[in-house]
């Protein structure tokens, strides 16, 4: 007998005829003799509806009572599915996060996981019932509901599956596995059958929206093997893993983009010690992730320093770094909402040469502009213009996979 974290995405649960496929599916795992834990998404378009009022209620909603909505989603589906099980003859039982003793810190909309208490859930598990647990949601410390972000209820199977030391995750969703790029702006993109976590990882972070980084750095942390599949058809799949030898033949993997960006420069910044901290510090209190970080040459004691947010960060940055820059004089700050981000990544990357030269001629040849560089050993990304995305996958999707 095994343990089996089985999470299902939003367009999986879109209505009750979808959640009663998911029943069935839920129900097959069950016979094979597993014990089996279910994490469930919010209905789809439903968090994006909650999240609709509470702007109509108020432009600055209190984020503790944001939270406490958004979460709503999540509770539907999960009490439903429990009810399908039931009349199937199944034992069932939804928890909401902290019904399943997901402990986070007080985070609110970007809360992260501090502890997992699974003894409601074990207990339940030995009684045979299906476990179904509200993704997305977990309780701080003073009993206030928290949510983890967008997609996360990904992370809140993994975790699950990590507290629960859980022989595999499975990540359901509207795709048959990992591509090696996005198939809906690239007719010559491939599943790939297995894929590193840290080739996960870094596509994810670069734009791909298959898993939710947080949910991979879980994976790669607490070592869970993590299976996307499809929730509408039993063929396909992509095993993600730890690297193997048969990964290292691979250059690169995947070609990603990301259209969530916008590029903030501040212009003739002065070029002494702790003007960076300055600038970047108000944003990390207001836990504003910034991405890719250029600084120019030094002239005359002036520098232009360049970075980039996302967009939904992009008004509150701007305000936080105009108040920083009229502090230190800087001259002023550029805002650019019309920039994507496209990245190569594969771990073949560490072990071949030539391979930034091969992209960026690439890029050249197609007339693309590269505005930003940032490279890891297993990842290479550049800031264009926007309107060449689908230009800029596709060229590099032919140089580096489909025609090798």
């Amino acid at each position: 007998m095994g343990l089996i974290v089985q999470k299902f995405g939003g367009t999986s649960v879109a209505d009750l005829g979808k959640i009663e496929n998911i029943a069935r599916r839920v129900i097959k795992t069950k016979n094979e003799g597993n014990k089996v834990v279910v994490v469930m998404s919010a209905m789809a378009g439903e968090t994006d509806r909650l999240i609709e009022l509470a702007h109509r209620a108020a432009d600055e909603p209190d984020e503790r009572e944001y939270d406490a909505l958004v979460s709503i989603g999540e509770q539907v589906t999960v009490t439903l599915l429990s009810i399908v099980l039931n009349k199937m003859g199944y034992r069932a039982k939804s928890l909401l996060g902290f019904q399943a003793g997901i402990l986070t810190d007080q985070s609110y909309k970007k809360a992260r996981i501090l502890h997992i208490d699974t003894g409601n859930i074990k207990k339940e598990l030995r009684k045979r019932t299906i476990v179904v647990i509200a993704g997305f949601q977990g309780v701080d410390k003073e009993n206030s509901i928290t949510t983890l972000g967008r997609g996360g209820s990904d992370t809140s199977a993994v975790a699950l599956a990590a507290a629960l030391k859980a022989d595999v995750c499975e990540i359901y969703t509207d795709v048959d596995g990992v591509y090696t790029a996005d198939p809906s702006i690239c007719s010559k993109a491939r599943r790939l059958n297995k894929i590193s976590y840290d080739e996960m990882l870094e596509m994810a972070r670069a734009g791909a929206k298959v898993l939710q980084p947080r949910s991979v750095e879980l994976a790669k942390k607490y070592e869970v093997p993590v299976y996307v599949r499809s929730s509408f058809t039993d063929n396909g799949g992509t095993l993600v893993t730890k690297e193997d030898k048969d990964m290292e033949k691979e250059v690169v993997c995947g070609v990603t983009y990301d259209r969530d960006q916008a590029k903030i420069t501040v212009v003739r910044v002065p070029d002494r010690p702790g003007i960076a901290a300055r600038l970047f510090t108000p944003l990390a209190q207001h836990n504003i992730v910034v991405d890719m970080i250029i600084q120019n040459a030094s002239v005359d004691g002036f520098t232009d320093l360049t970075f980039t947010v996302s967009r939904k960060d992009m008004k509150k940055a701007s305000e936080l770094v105009k108040k920083v820059a009229k502090e230190i004089s800087a001259k002023k700050i550029e805002i650019d909402d019309g920039v994507a981000k496209v990245s190569i990544i594969g771990v073949g990357m560490i072990s071949h040469s030539g391979v930034a030269a091969r992209m960026f001629s690439t890029l050249a040849r197609e007339g693309i502009n590269i505005m930003m560089i940032s490279t890891s050993e297993i990842k290479i990304s550049c800031v264009v213009q926007a309107k060449y995305t689908e230009l800029a996958v596709s060229a590099l999707h032919d140089a580096f996979i489909t025609d090798k």
